[in-house]
C-alpha cells in the first residue's frame, strides 16, 4: 500500500514535466510507473492541449504541496534553528523545549497528510489522462482538475501574501 501511494505521489510530481512531452510518453509513464493500462483514443491537437493545461495545473499544485511538506517538516524538526526567537509566545511555550516538541510533532503529523494529498492528486492525474487522451467516460475528472488547479492557485496566492 505504501509503495502504491509513493508511486502515485511520484506520478503527480512527474505530471508537470510530462505535460510538455509527446503523447506517447504521457501514455507510457503511467503504464510503467503505476502499472495501469492507458491507451490512446481519438487523439487531436485540442485534446492534447487540454490535457497539457489541466495536467500542468494540477502538477503545479502537487509541487506546491511537496514544497509545503518539506517546509513544515524542516521548520518543525529544526524549530530552534529557524524560528525560535519568540518561543515564549509560541505553541508549546514558554520554554524552548516545549515549543520545539509541539512544532516537531506538528511537522511530523502534517507532512504525511501533504504526501497523501499529492498521491490523491496523482490518482486524479491518471483519471485525467484516461479521460482526455484515452477516451474514458469519467466526466468528473475534467471539472475536478479545473477546480483543484484553481483552488491551488488561490491557496498559493494566499500563502504568498501571509509570508
Amino acid at each position: 500500500m505504501i509503495a502504491a501511494v509513493a508511486r502515485s505521489a511520484v506520478y503527480e510530481l512527474l505530471a508537470l514535466p510530462l505535460a510538455f512531452t509527446r503523447v506517447r510518453t504521457r501514455l507510457r509513464v503511467p503504464r510503467l510507473l503505476l502499472r495501469e493500462p492507458v491507451g490512446a483514443h481519438s487523439l487531436s491537437l485540442v485534446r492534447c492541449v487540454i490535457h497539457s493545461v489541466l495536467s500542468g495545473g494540477v502538477g503545479l499544485l502537487g509541487w506546491f504541496l511537496a514544497m509545503l511538506s518539506v517546509l513544515v517538516l524542516v521548520r518543525g524538526l529544526a524549530y530552534p534553528l529557524v524560528a525560535a526567537d519568540d518561543f515564549e509566545n509560541s505553541w508549546g511555550g514558554p520554554t524552548l523545549v516545549g515549543a520545539w516538541l509541539v512544532h516537531a510533532a506538528l511537522g511530523v503529523l502534517i507532512a504525511p497528510v501533504f504526501v497523501a494529498l499529492i498521491a490523491l492528486s496523482g490518482r486524479l492525474q491518471l483519471r485525467l489522462t484516461r479521460t482526455v487522451l484515452g477516451g474514458d467516460r469519467s466526466w468528473w475528472a475534467i471539472p475536478a482538475a479545473v477546480v483543484l488547479a484553481a483552488a491551488g492557485g488561490v491557496f498559493f496566492v494566499a500563502w504568498v501574501h501571509q509570508i
